[in-house]
């Protein structure tokens, strides 16, 4: 488990408790988490579960793949240095703490 903060654009706070083996976005989707829509159920076909990492854990976090790199470039005002699709992002007991910011929107 990890406990995982999810920061809509406007500041309100949801911490989660995330099953180790489920992704970022489906521990945002389990917990009705707003601001991740992730309209392709994580098949990394879509923008729409993108998030700003936290600089602090930004180096923590496991690396894109060319892929999740592609699918950014649809993302709403994405960040090379932070920005992550929470669908990609596979939840283990080393992302105890991770916090998240969501974007102003999804496209």
């Amino acid at each position: 488990m990890a406990k995982i903060t999810y920061i809509e654009h406007g500041g309100k706070e949801h911490v989660v408790e995330v099953a180790s083996g489920l992704t970022v976005m489906e521990g945002a989707r389990d917990n009705g988490i707003p601001g991740i829509e992730a309209d392709c159920g994580g098949a990394c076909a879509c923008s729409t579960c993108h998030v700003y990492v936290d600089a602090a854990w930004v180096e923590k976090v496991p690396a894109k793949d060319a892929m999740e790199e592609d699918m950014l470039d649809f993302a709403f005002e994405p960040d090379a240095a932070t920005s992550r699709l929470t669908c990609q992002m596979k939840v283990t007991d080393d992302l105890d703490g991770l916090v998240v910011r969501m974007p102003e929107k999804q496209i």
